[in-house]
């Protein structure tokens, strides 16, 4: 038997009760913006515990164990949790759409559905305002989904959460596979801020094969085809993305040949808000020739002195970080690093037998990385092909 289609509002509370923490000015609370929520992992993240007195103007909607958080800002971004228990009584933004369920629906149920390409698709195609794009809570209301029996919805929940629990899991061991190369490099070479083997330090300029190197600034109207080019939204985590997914734009040959980018170049990002300074990523063999942006500045390593490997990993370390913040140039909502800055970063210089064994240890470990990213990649397009064939 098909299930019927019925509008949201027809299963939700018409009414989910508001709070306004300022009349409480001493006494804390905890509240959820839309920032709190990662769209990823679609869970809230980033709970803040406030004073009343300091609570915004937007901390007025009260949160029940079971609600379903959904953004009405950017909705093609989609924004949206489940409130767990800890968070019952709280506080959400005016930003959200609250829904919680009557009893002829299941939460979990309402959870699924609003993570739905369905559902993503009919509230983004609404969404006005060029700069701010949003929805209103009454144009996410109007949203319909199938509606079976509750025996059935918990059928079709069950399965999602299976699979929804094997991403965690495969998130959970991404997240581990990466402190694996950090581990790698203190066991090998010791803290890079105590340097307790005593080995040699050098300005990472004379490690460097050429100066370093601004990348290339086109107007957006150069973008659409020709040669990728690598952007700080190309890499994370200090791994390059799917080279087929660069942005290309066009260019002439002798643009192509002084930005081209070769294994083992490093690009570190100089220009970013301050906690991501200093951003970097290791360039790997690439299909095709490509480019890099010019918030970026490329690193050339003199492979007799150092590897690239190795230079990379120092540049994340925790010294590293506090010689960029350090040397930043502050200016509204952003900072800058400029080549010599960079030039005069001083590593740990251990000897090339010592660098060599580390870029093995993290060669194996890469592999493993890769293989978990497959893996999680897969169930993710799995989840997805459920979601569909769940609400169409």
């Amino acid at each position: 038997m098909t299930a019927p289609w019925v509008a949201l509002r027809e299963v939700v509370e018409a009414k989910t009760g508001t709070m306004n923490p300022s009349a409480w000015p001493n006494d804390p609370f905890t509240y959820v913006d839309v920032a709190a929520v990662d769209n990823k992992k679609k869970i809230i993240t980033g709970a803040r515990t406030l004073l009343g007195a300091e609570a915004p103007s937007r901390a007025r909607k009260l949160m029940r164990t079971g609600d379903v958080l959904v953004s009405t800002v950017r909705p093609n971004l989609n924004a949206v949790a489940l409130v767990p228990e800890s968070l019952d009584g709280e506080v959400a933004s005016t930003a959200f759409c609250v829904l919680r369920a009557t009893p002829r629906v299941l939460p979990e149920y309402l959870y699924f559905f609003v993570r739905s390409d369905r559902f993503v698709r009919g509230v983004s195609k609404l969404a006005t305002g060029a700069l701010y794009p949003a929805v209103s809570d009454s144009s996410i209301l109007d949203q319909t989904l199938p509606l079976p029996d509750l025996k059935r919805q918990r059928q079709l929940v069950d399965v999602l959460l299976c699979a929804q629990g094997i991403i965690r899991l495969r998130r959970e061991i991404r997240e581990m596979t990466t402190q694996v190369v950090p581990a790698l490099f203190f066991d090998i070479f010791g803290d890079a801020t105590t340097n307790p083997k005593g080995w040699p330090v050098v300005a990472l300029e004379s490690l460097l094969k050429l100066n370093p190197q601004n990348g290339l600034y086109k107007h957006k109207s150069a973008y659409g085809t020709g040669t990728p080019i690598v952007r700080i939204d190309a890499f994370r985590d200090g791994e390059l993305g799917d080279p087929s997914l660069l942005k290309r734009l066009q260019l002439d040959d002798d643009e192509v040949s002084r930005y081209g980018l070769d294994e083992g170049d490093i690009l570190v990002n100089r220009v970013n808000s301050p906690e991501h300074l200093g951003k970097s990523v290791l360039i790997p063999a690439l299909a095709e020739p490509t480019v890099f942006e010019s918030n970026m500045m490329r690193l050339v390593i003199d492979r007799e002195r150092a590897l690239p490997r190795y230079v990379f990993a120092a540049l994340q370390t925790n010294r590293t970080r506090r010689h960029f913040q350090l040397n930043a140039k502050r200016a509204i909502n952003q900072s800058s690093l400029n080549q010599q800055d960079l030039k005069a970063l001083t590593v740990m210089l251990p000897p090339m037998e010592k660098q060599e064994r580390f870029a093995r240890h993290v060669e194996a470990a890469m592999a493993n990385f890769a293989n978990e990213a497959q893996a999680l990649k897969g169930i993710e397009t799995t989840m997805h092909s459920l979601l569909a064939r769940t609400f169409g």
